[in-house]
């Protein structure tokens, strides 16, 4: 009945003729929107193939390209702002995709009124991420509309980088095996229940506090010290289990799961419980999805959890040779249940 229910809800969102919040949730809707809009006019080679970076070959080096908008709100929140998110959400994007970043772009549409001390509060974060993680800000646009016309501020950046041959196909998940291990770099959902927070004003007595940061230095400790690993993703919009799902759905495997050990602060469950979230779909912004050879899976964790944005790094489950293209994941109260996209939008404007 819960099954047949979940089908008809996704059914009628998809026929609706109108954007919808859940269009930008990173789901099912997202999904969707991409495969049945965008790629249907911009159909390419590079694009086709749908990763996080395009990966394309230019005489004898080969890029990772991508771009991203932000439209945060709150635009400041706890443990970081919309700059210094446009910078590690990008940078991350390249990370992920085996990439070393080395450039990016900003854009900027500022809504007539906006403060120019907290512009130049977000600029200043945005320099700030960019030296620390070791790329540079080269070109950008400012673009400023009437009142009422934007939410403040909105922020897009593009990243480019570089990727060693050797590294070139993670991005694909065309590397995954059976038995290879499943990793991620510690607590999940800190950053969307800290935008919460932050918007409903909610107090705690531990306040939550955003993981946004850049993977880029723990990531490149791990490749350069020869750890295999068959495929990254940050773990943003749709959360670990959307994820997993498009990951399994690409395999002849399937992917196991347990959620005892999947860590999930208690101040995020509660709040879960409460809003009637899933910690499963909650974004992160300074989250890991990484498979490794599972000859190298406690090598990837030692490495993960020598660096303060791993140090609660966990191995969360495993690519089977059953159930192919599922995921399943073990109930903390017994069984197994399937795991899938997020469908709708659990929060909106999270990044």
């Amino acid at each position: 009945m819960i099954s047949a229910s979940f089908g008809y809800i996704c059914k009628i969102l998809r026929m609706n003729k109108t954007i919808l919040l859940g269009h930008g949730s990173g789901g099912l809707m997202t999904g969707d929107l991409i495969r049945e809009l965008f790629v249907k006019y911009f159909n390419n080679p590079i694009l086709d193939v749908l990763t996080d970076s395009a990966v394309t070959q230019i005489g004898d080096t080969t890029l990772a390209f991508t771009t991203d908008s932000f439209v945060v709100d709150p635009i400041f929140f706890p443990g970081g702002d919309i700059g210094k998110l446009a910078v590690c959400g990008t940078v991350n994007d390249l990370s992920v995709s085996g990439a070393r970043p080395l450039y990016l772009s900003s854009g900027f549409i500022i809504e007539e009124g906006f403060p120019l001390a907290d512009l130049e509060r977000i600029v200043k974060s945005m320099a700030e991420e960019a030296l620390k993680t070791g790329v540079q800000i080269i070109t950008g646009d400012t673009k400023v509309v009437k009142k009422g016309q934007c939410d403040k501020i909105f922020i897009n950046t593009t990243g480019i980088g570089i990727i060693e041959k050797r590294f070139a196909s993670i991005s694909r998940g065309s590397l995954i095996k059976p038995d290879d291990r499943i990793l991620v770099n510690g607590y999940l959902g800190d950053h969307e229940i800290a935008i919460l927070s932050a918007r409903e004003k909610l107090n705690f007595e531990e306040p939550v506090i955003s993981d946004v940061t850049s993977l880029n230095p723990m990531i490149r400790s791990l490749l350069e010290a020869g750890v295999e690993i068959r495929f990254m993703r940050d773990i943003t919009r749709g959360g670990l289990a959307t994820i997993l799902a498009e990951v399994a759905a690409s395999l002849k495997h399937g992917v196991l799961i347990d959620e005892q050990v999947i860590p999930v602060r208690e101040q995020v469950t509660g709040l879960c419980e409460v809003y009637g979230f899933n910690p499963l779909f909650l974004a992160n912004e300074g989250k890991v999805l990484m498979i490794v050879a599972p000859e190298s899976a406690d090598l990837a964790l030692k490495m993960m959890q020598r660096y303060e944005i791993g140090r609660d790094a966990r191995i969360i489950g495993e690519v089977t040779r059953e159930n192919p293209g599922k995921v399943l994941m073990n109930s903390v109260i017994g069984g197994t249940r399937i795991i899938d996209k997020l469908a709708g939008e659990q929060l909106p404007r999270i990044c």
